[in-house]
């Protein structure tokens, strides 16, 4: 899971290494690559058969889940091409919370004290964080805001919709991330056009496509047998931390201050609530 981690977080510093290619381009290349290396790939690991029977026979929970996907990978690339990688990552880090508060709406599921504490620590987190872009009216950087919060919101409804399908088993994940980055790719073909992307820009987000979406998803669903929900979702912040360093040093993109802050308050109620959850486990 460390290792699922590490290469997902190398999605900002490889863009911003990109050459020509922006916004909905890089969108489209990366999903058309992990299309192409899941086509390859998940034959490989489960066979034909069973996958086309995953397919055909996974009713409309994996279609709504390969949605949920489509949105995550479409979001996050056009947002970090509109602001800093930081705040896509800490953004997205807010997902467990959400997850837990549609479980509470939709599913009934009663919320630890510690799980609102953490809801309520973190939201004066990403207030910190985003204040100073809201009061200096940034266009791009509100937006960017916006789409990436799109990424959360559609992680904790795909993982709702999941926990909530008797039919759907951790097995089926992997058809429903091939069905998103197929709508992904669909979505955004017309709005990329005409293409710019260089060879070299090709060649990253092939590497993008492959090693940062394909092969991690593959390590992801095999390590979740092995682990619970609360080691999982603590081992999943590493992304943030990864991502923000990887940037920062490949990149040269500083966060600022307030992103520092707010994020350091964000993934400390994270953390704090998850590890809490695994230790209660634990006893």
């Amino acid at each position: 899971m460390i290792l699922c981690t590490l290469l997902w977080s190398i999605a900002g510093v490889v863009t911003r290494h990109l050459d020509a290619a922006r916004s909905f381009e890089v969108t489209f290349w990366r999903s058309a690559f992990t299309v192409l290396s899941l086509a390859v790939l998940l034959p490989a690991v489960r066979g034909p058969k069973a996958v086309l029977r995953a397919l055909r026979e996974g009713g409309r929970a994996l279609w709504l889940s390969g949605l949920c996907w489509s949105v995550m990978f479409t979001a996050f690339m056009v947002a970090i091409t509109l602001t800093s990688v930081a705040n896509v990552l800490v953004t997205m880090a807010v997902a467990p919370l959400l997850t837990a508060l549609i479980a509470r709406v939709f599913l009934g599921h009663r919320l630890a004290a510690r799980t609102w504490a953490a809801i309520v620590v973190a939201g004066v987190g990403i207030a910190w964080m985003y204040a100073r872009e809201v009061s200096a009216a940034d266009p791009k950087q509100l937006l960017g805001t916006v789409v990436a919060a799109a990424v959360p919101v559609a992680a904790a409804i795909n993982w709702v919709l999941i926990q909530n399908s008797r039919d759907t088993a951790a097995k089926d994940l992997l058809p429903a991330v091939f069905i998103g980055a197929l709508i992904s790719a669909a979505v955004t073909l017309p709005l990329s056009l005409p293409f710019a992307a260089s060879g070299h820009d090709l060649a990253l987000l092939a590497l993008l496509g492959v090693v940062q979406l394909a092969i991690p998803c593959l390590l992801s669903v095999a390590a979740a047998r092995h682990l619970t929900a609360p080691e999982a979702s603590l081992l999943a912040l590493l992304e943030v931390l990864f991502g923000v360093a990887w940037v920062w040093l490949g990149a040269g993109e500083a966060p600022a201050v307030h992103v520092l802050g707010g994020g350091a308050l964000v993934l400390v109620a994270l953390a704090s609530n998850e590890f809490i959850a695994l230790h209660q486990r634990e006893r």
